[in-house]
């Protein structure tokens, strides 16, 4: 007797990949998990576009007669999705006993604001407070931490507290491992490692359209590599170097930024290059396009390198170093001003939602 053909997003799940969604949305939450997914995350972009909905309007309204201010509701609000996502997922959490099933809180983005007057060790200090806070009284949750001076600065503390952590804005292999020393340092204080559980997200495509830009001498077998290649290179030596530390839960990598930015690309160019293993969080309608291929059966191809002579001309000619540093900077802009779009967007819900009682 035949099998059944599984669908693009079973498929991609079988083939090794824990499937994250991009998302806090109750609703896709919800269809996420019916399709197999194992966890979420969040980040103030994806709390604005909720809000902008208006579906939410009676929970903002009531939690302004709270009495909270803008930045208050924000936080509120973040940490009531995020709360229920966990729900969603903590049945994936306690049957893998903690290895996933976790949604990621992303920390204050104002910290890496320019005008952010903080020093250095200030900075790092309110990350651990801000972790310990957000973390406290959750299993299943995650610190989502960037890895700035600042970010790679708190990593050891919070992890020597017990905290798991997503270390976020990876554009390098040199971030990724600052990142995962640090993190390991904080391992080496806990009294136990069983629930020790760190993950390290890389961001793909945006490299790709850096290099575009950037690089246009790359030969048309070279454009549109060297992000899968940057990530599989780290991919391979995060599997290397974890393995010899006899640790109950996995230390992955979350394949971050997957959905295809070049029309020319079809949807699912990271997501099926990157099939096989560790996490993929995807944006909803990257799965969307995912299960739009019908008949599409993904396999492990993680492991699968460019072509020798298209990894020396990357080598060749990208400067990694100069690419980390433009994709930092833009990427702190990406991080912070959601944040203020955000503090924006309830001000306005809060003269609309308000408005009413005023005036009569």
């Amino acid at each position: 007797m035949t099998q059944p053909q599984l669908s693009p997003l079973q498929s991609l799940i079988a083939s090794g990949t824990k499937l994250w969604v991009d998302s806090v949305d109750p609703v896709e939450v919800q269809l996420g998990f019916s399709q197999g997914a194992t966890g979420a995350t969040s980040n103030p972009i994806i709390i604005a576009d909720l809000v902008k909905t208006g579906r939410f309007d009676g929970r903002l309204a009531a939690l302004m007669a709270e009495g909270m201010d803008d930045e208050t509701v924000a936080w509120q609000l973040t940490d009531e999705f995020v709360q229920h996502a966990q729900k969603v997922f903590a049945p994936v959490w306690e049957a893998t006993r903690g290895n996933d099933g976790y949604v990621s809180f992303e920390l204050d983005p104002m910290l890496e604001d320019a005008a952010c007057a903080l020093s250095l060790p200030a900075k790092a200090a309110r990350y651990v407070a801000l972790g310990v806070q957000w973390a406290q009284g959750h299993h299943n949750r995650m610190i989502k931490i960037p890895a700035t001076p600042g970010g790679l600065a708190a990593l050891e503390e919070l992890t020597a507290a017990g905290i798991s952590l997503n270390v976020t804005l990876i554009f390098s292999i040199d971030q990724y491992r600052a990142a995962r020393e640090a993190i390991w340092r904080g391992a080496l204080r806990r009294q136990t490692k069983e629930l020790f559980k760190s993950v390290y997200s890389i961001f793909v495509s945006r490299i790709d359209v850096y290099t575009k830009q950037h690089v246009p001498q790359l030969s048309a077998a070279a454009s549109g590599q060297v992000g899968l290649l940057n990530v599989k290179r780290i991919w391979q030596e995060n599997r290397a170097w974890w393995s010899d530390k006899e640790l109950p839960l996995e230390q992955e990598l979350v394949f971050a930024s997957t959905g295809s930015k070049d029309p020319a690309d079809a949807a699912d160019k990271y997501v099926a290059a990157l099939a096989g293993s560790d996490i993929q969080t995807n944006p909803p309608a990257t799965n969307a396009a995912v299960q739009a291929n019908t008949g599409t059966q993904y396999r492990p191809r993680v492991a699968d390198m460019p072509t020798p002579d298209v990894i020396a001309e990357i080598d060749r000619v990208v400067d990694f170093s100069l690419l980390e540093r433009t994709l930092l900077a833009e990427g702190l802009q990406k991080f912070a001003n959601p944040q203020k779009a955000l503090l924006a967007l309830i001000k306005d819900k809060r003269r609309l939602l308000q408005s009413p009682r005023q005036s009569g």
